[in-house]
């Protein structure tokens, strides 16, 4: 199972963490991942510089909504047991 934490604190919500949760929700219906991605939101993870805020595989990232998708294809996919 894979631990994927997004920041949902002030600075990352107006930065779009509502919309990065929205679509990572949509990737992992469609890839029926349920039982392989766990996704939690989270507080304030102290990296408010660039973007929202995501936890994975004990490192941390900073992204957009624009760029969530290939995020999601390039890190957390990789990290998902076949």
């Amino acid at each position: 199972m894979v631990d994927l934490n997004i920041c949902v604190g002030s600075s990352c919500h107006l930065k779009g963490s509502y919309n990065v949760i929205q679509i990572f929700q949509q990737l992992i219906e469609d890839g029926r991942l349920h039982e392989k991605i766990n996704m939690q939101a989270t507080f304030c993870m102290k990296q408010c510089q660039e973007g929202v805020s995501v936890l994975i595989g004990g490192k941390e990232f900073s992204i957009l909504p624009e760029t969530s998708r290939e995020f999601f294809r390039t890190v957390v996919l990789p990290q998902v047991d076949p």
